[in-house]
């Protein structure tokens, strides 16, 4: 039962362990005092990577409170799902729609490095959405006229899921068949041929997605899991030539945007120098972990 796994405290921080590679300090022991204390070092530990837990308590989480429990492993999925593959996927993208990750403030009133940090992380989740979106419309766009603008009624049809399918293994499914057939059964032909073929989990069913408003989240989670297997395919050379141009596109903008820091932090005190620099080298950090696993390719 997830939700009163959730609220013995030790599970929570056994999946953040896993999901961050983190040793996360303990308390043995399942009585009420032991699971409110990991509970709140779980919380700690999100709060401290800049994740917003909004009306989200320790009482309610051993309560077993379906919203709020659903409420937290959303927030967590994000961070460290979503997030991360959107992350990879932007270095290969050169759409103006998405923001910029990160932004470094020069003006005098510069924010404290960590809410630097936390800018950088609270436009990651809004670009997060829009990088796995513009993917989908991608793959989508391919077959020409599936139209994909949300993650709620343009997935009612089933024929974005067969779309994508084709993109990443054309031949699996029949989309122009697919276009005389119910809602039902599309979805259905999907969902067993991604589990089959693809080995992605059947997160949903039919009955999930072919209603007036389906779980934006619950899809937006699913269609993940197509981007994460096109993430692991190998990639070609005419693909991989375009990533190391943006690579280097992107060495050339930071190059310039370090210039132009030391050219106006000039005559700034020591402090401000001090400041602006951790505040460009932690959006640097950030901003670099997609680019690594293509320097090392």
């Amino acid at each position: 039962d997830l939700y009163s796994d959730i609220g013995k405290g030790h599970v929570l921080l056994d999946l953040l362990e896993v999901l961050s590679g983190q040793q996360l300090s303990r308390e043995k022991g399942s009585n009420t005092f032991q699971r409110r204390s990991n509970i709140e070092n779980a919380l700690t530990f999100l709060k401290n990577r800049s994740l917003k837990l909004i009306n989200i308590h320790v009482a309610d989480i051993i309560e077993g409170k379906p919203s709020i429990v659903l409420g937290l492993i959303w927030i967590i999925i994000l961070h460290f799902h979503i997030e991360e593959l959107a992350k990879a996927l932007s270095c290969g993208y050169s759409h103006s729609s998405l923001d910029s990750p990160s932004t470094v403030d020069l003006s005098p009133a510069t924010s404290p490095t960590a809410r630097t940090n936390v800018k950088v992380k609270e436009r990651w989740k809004i670009s997060a959405k829009k990088a796995v979106l513009l993917w989908a419309k991608e793959q989508c766009d391919k077959h020409g006229s599936i139209n994909v603008a949300d993650f709620k009624s343009s997935w009612r049809n089933g024929l974005a899921f067969l779309a994508i399918i084709h993109a990443l293994r054309p031949g699996l499914v029949d989309v122009e068949k697919a276009k005389e057939r119910s809602n039902k059964e599309n979805l259905r032909e999907a969902f067993q041929v991604a589990e089959k073929e693809l080995s992605i989990p059947r997160m949903l069913e039919p009955e999930d997605v072919d209603v007036t408003s389906p779980d934006e989240k619950s899809i937006m989670t699913y269609v993940a899991q197509f981007l994460q297997y096109f993430k692991n395919l190998p990639v070609a050379e005419d693909r991989m030539q375009g990533k190391i141009k943006e690579t280097l596109s992107w060495l050339n903008a930071q190059e310039c945007k370090l210039t132009k820091l030391l050219t106006e932090l000039e005559n700034a005190s020591f402090y401000r120098k001090f400041e602006a620099m951790l505040s460009f080298t932690e959006a640097f950090n950030e901003e670099k972990k997609p680019i690594l696993p293509i320097l090392e390719s």
